[in-house]
């Protein structure tokens, strides 16, 4: 819950997911224990722990390919999460636990789509880029700081640009704030007002987030 609160890309649901699988997989091998080992009648010895271990480092590695990262903005970890404990929940199908399959399946179903309702009840960190270009010297980097934390925005990073022949400069912020509202892509009011202000030329705002 922390997680999904702070804005983390490896939130409620992925990490429901991946404690899920790796709980299956390891009742599924407890089933098997019997199984193990040398039988009377043969010289081989049943390792049955390599079959499961080398499709799920398998199943990772393709998992990792989903995963795509942009800037600040994380997508694809919940896919490889459902990815992973898909083919758990395969492994047991296929080993003969059609019931812990088959429960593990429901159970992951309401994780999946029950749970999202429930993340989104959270009041998030969303996070945004601002960049503003002004002429002369009508905005200085401490007012814009100050503005931003009277709104009650966190600045993860602030960086400044001076064209002096132009006497201009750009000045670029990685933000941070909580809101409950669910909108990610929802341009706050203080962007309206910055736009206002004697001396800005340009002001770009781009929102990112976390997105399962």
């Amino acid at each position: 819950m922390e997680r999904s609160r702070t804005g983390h890309p490896a939130g409620l649901r992925t990490t429901l997911l991946v404690t899920l699988a790796a709980s299956v997989a390891m009742i599924q091998m407890n089933l098997l224990i019997p199984t193990n080992g040398k039988p009377s009648d043969s010289y081989a010895v049943m390792d049955l722990m390599r079959l499961p271990l080398g499709i799920l480092t398998g199943v990772g590695f393709i998992g990792a390919g989903v995963i795509v990262r942009k800037n600040e903005l994380v997508l694809g970890i919940t896919t490889a999460a459902t990815m992973w404990f898909a083919t758990v929940v395969g492994l047991c199908m296929g080993g003969g636990q059609l019931i812990l399959g088959s429960v593990s399946a429901a159970i992951g179903f309401v994780v999946l789509w029950g749970f999202r309702a429930v993340e989104r009840r959270f009041e998030r960190y969303q996070r945004a880029q601002l960049k503003v270009l002004v002429q002369g010297d009508e905005v200085t980097p401490q007012q814009l700081r100050e503005k931003l934390k009277a709104s009650d925005f966190q600045i993860k990073s602030f960086s400044l640009s001076s064209y002096n022949t132009q006497r201009r400069r750009s000045m670029d912020c990685d933000l941070r704030w909580a809101s409950s509202s669910g909108n990610e892509t929802s341009v706050p009011a203080l962007v309206a007002e910055l736009e206002r202000l004697p001396g800005v030329i340009q002001l770009e705002w781009t929102a990112s987030s976390s997105g399962p």
